[in-house]
């Protein structure tokens, strides 16, 4: 996914205060760790009241310290400025401007935008790649061009479609699901799943009148949301969609909970333990050693691709590189990239089915690499 990081933080802030309580859910206000110098700082939310229905999840234990586990990093040759994601054989550019996405392989074929309608996400898995343009005044639904990387044949999910887009809202893509927020005939914010290959789409979960969701997820193992209520200020609940319900995800903090997956060996999820402080999370795993606790992450950047969840770790001391960490679905925990001098941030991970590209911020000089995951 493609972020803007001032929209994002104070979209981020937004929903803490208010929720959905003023029409229309809130579209996906992931933190981005792109460096930037926000113009205007957000207003630090209330801390949500614990329910004394849901306890407070308890203190997991801590994991032992990723081991080295380098992967073989190739330079994309193309500048940060632009976002690479490359996996299959394939490679999807965007401009800086958001206005191009150019799709490169054994064809060539482009996605244009406009002053209104920016390229905002890009998903990209072995058989397809999809390209989604959203309106910047955030009134139209978005359009997504949608590539069958096989064949070549090309279409078009927007406002019209038989599980039309909306304005805004999640995206997610694993072999050939296709997830997105959809309004349903009664209003109700829904999530929209498509079946590429078989070319099936349908409406399988709505959120509660006045409520939204975001961050979707989507593994081998299902599919994870992250659902918000009408509160003031809002209060997040991460669960995996089972059905038609969302179950929660056992241990998470009430109204804490950010990003998740579910895996093989069992899941992976974050927290954001101070909501005035947007970017700053805690990842924590469920796998064959138990429940625990992964360390401080960056908000926005967890992402599970090729068997294993990946997560950014921002320096925590001058002295410390930035960390690309990774915890395989076997139980594993691994530090796949550091950053090489002086201060450095990294972008979230993208995934590109079988590759793993991220771009890197560094005083020593920016770098925009992708390496082949076996």
């Amino acid at each position: 996914m493609i972020r803007t990081p001032l929209a994002a933080a104070l979209a981020l802030a937004a929903l803490a205060l208010a929720g959905c309580a003023a029409g229309e859910p809130t579209a996906d206000p992931t933190p981005s760790t792109t460096p930037s110098t926000p113009t205007t700082e957000p207003s630090p939310p209330e801390s949500a009241p614990p329910s004394s229905a849901t306890p407070s999840a308890s203190p997991a234990e801590a994991a032992p310290a990723p081991v080295p586990a380098v992967l073989t990093w190739e330079p994309t040759l193309r500048p940060v400025e632009e976002t690479v994601t490359t996996g299959g054989g394939w490679t999807i550019v965007v401009d800086q401007e958001r206005s191009l996405a150019t799709i490169e392989g054994p064809r060539t074929r482009t996605v244009a935008g406009d002053k209104r309608f920016q390229i905002s996400d890009v998903l990209l898995d072995t058989a397809y790649a999809v390209v989604v343009k959203s309106d910047g005044l955030e009134e139209k639904p978005a359009i997504a061009t949608v590539l069958d990387l096989t064949t070549g044949k090309s279409s078009i999910i927007d406002g019209r479609s038989d599980v039309p887009t909306t304005n805004g809202g999640t995206w997610a893509l694993h072999g050939s699901r296709l997830v997105h927020a959809t309004v349903g005939d009664d209003g109700a914010y829904c999530l929209g799943e498509r079946d590429l290959a078989m070319g099936a789409a349908d409406s399988t979960w709505c959120a509660d009148e006045r409520h939204g969701f975001n961050n979707a997820q989507v593994t081998p193992a299902g599919l994870t949301l992250l659902g918000f209520d009408d509160q003031r200020p809002s209060c997040r609940t991460l669960g995996a969609l089972a059905g038609t319900a969302l179950e929660p995800f056992d241990g998470v903090t009430e109204c804490k909970g950010w990003e998740g997956v579910v895996t093989d060996g069992g899941a992976v999820w974050s927290v954001i333990p101070k909501d005035d402080r947007l970017d700053e999370a805690r990842v924590y795993a469920r796998g064959p050693q138990g429940e625990l606790d992964l360390g401080p992450a960056t908000a926005g950047t967890l992402t599970w691709c090729a068997g294993a969840t990946y997560f950014v770790r921002d320096p925590q001391t001058p002295a410390e590189p930035a960390r690309l960490l990774r915890w395989t679905d076997d139980g594993a925990f691994e530090t796949v990239y550091e950053s090489k001098g002086g201060q450095a941030f990294l972008s979230e991970p993208r995934c590109g089915g079988d590759r793993i590209t991220i771009s890197a911020f560094a005083e020593s000089g920016d770098e925009q690499v992708s390496a082949p995951l076996g």
